[in-house]
């Protein structure tokens, strides 16, 4: 049975008794980064010099240094750079900077992992996961509430990496909601399966060949947009705040019965085991080593895989509809 913790769990003083580098200034950087000054820690962004961000950072009321700098400073330095910037950046500024007993924590698990930063054993390794985008983390946190998180210690060199780290949880939100515990292999490989099998590479594909369907058929482009894209959110949103069995309820009597006979004639068994296909090359790593490969090789894999889906006729008739209509505004 899973076992969450909440903030009563959490002693928010040992966070704030530290000195905390967050590493990037992006979606979830300056959600942790101002959290973490709002909930009384000091806390600086470590950025390189030439990063126009820096005025970003000082506009927020944050200090900002280098990451070398950055890392001798503090106590817990907080790795929110991009994966694939990851390893050097450990590499080149934060290794050579670290001392025995600090720590230095993860907002996802990809680079542990993977075996792409291996720390020494002599400093705390965790995981603070946000189960949300930072905008999400932020927005929360400033109307008093939160979001989930998941943490993992992967190493406990001091023997207070778990109370550590759920003292960072809280001073984000996160024990406001309620926290998981997990490990570095299972938040990893469940995030890369969601996002590629469900959120992102089986949603996206799915409203492809919904579009292509009835494009091929005859119908309008933008009659087709709507019924396969742009009601996608209203499900999802019943999905989300009620469940799959309540979102049934909400939606018409011949919607869910379309959606019980027809849907698995659509996602078949033979796409769950295409999923078990994909998960088994996120445990294994060769997604991972595809990906790196790819991204050391200046991603052109990566790259042209953007454009072929930015070129799929979906995206001109969106553009097209968004600008007549309001929501988007």
């Amino acid at each position: 049975m899973a076992e969450f913790f909440f903030d009563q769990d959490a002693d928010l003083s040992l966070i704030q008794a530290k000195k905390v580098a967050v590493v990037g200034f992006g979606s979830q950087g300056h959600a942790h980064a101002l959290n973490l000054k709002d909930s009384g820690v000091d806390v600086a962004v470590a950025l390189p010099a030439e990063s126009e961000t820096r005025s970003k950072v000082a506009e927020a009321g944050l200090k900002v240094m280098s990451v070398a700098e950055a890392t001798r400073w503090a106590d817990l330095v907080m790795i929110l750079a991009p994966d694939t910037k990851q390893r050097d950046i450990y590499k080149n500024e934060i290794a050579p900077n670290l001392s025995s007993g600090k720590a230095i924590a993860f907002g996802h698990g990809f680079a542990i992992r993977f075996g792409l930063i291996e720390a020494p054993t002599d400093i705390d390794v965790f995981l603070v996961a946000p189960k949300g985008p930072g905008n999400v983390v932020r927005s929360e946190f400033s109307n008093g509430r939160g979001v989930a998180n998941l943490i993992a210690i992967h190493q406990d060199s001091t023997g207070g990496a778990w109370p550590l780290a759920l003292s960072y949880s809280k001073a984000i939100g996160g024990t406001r909601i309620g926290v998981l515990r997990t490990t570095f292999k299972e938040e990893t490989e469940t995030d890369l399966f969601g996002e590629q099998a469900v959120l992102c590479g089986g949603a996206n594909q799915l409203v492809q060949y919904g579009f292509e369907t009835l494009v091929e058929a005859g119908y309008q482009p933008e009659v087709a947009y709507f019924e396969v894209l742009h009601e996608l959110k209203l499900v999802v949103d019943l999905m989300h705040t009620r469940g799959i069995a309540m979102e049934r309820k909400e939606i018409s009597d011949t919607a869910e019965y379309g959606d019980y006979v027809s849907g698995p004639r659509v996602i078949g068994p033979e796409v769950k085991e295409q999923m078990k296909a994909v998960l088994a090359d996120i445990q294994n790593g060769n997604f991972a080593k595809r990906f790196i490969a790819d991204q050391d090789a200046g991603a052109p894999e990566f790259l042209a895989l953007r454009e072929k889906g930015a070129r799929h006729p979906v995206e001109a008739v969106g553009v097209a509809l968004r600008k007549m209509f309001g929501w988007t505004k």
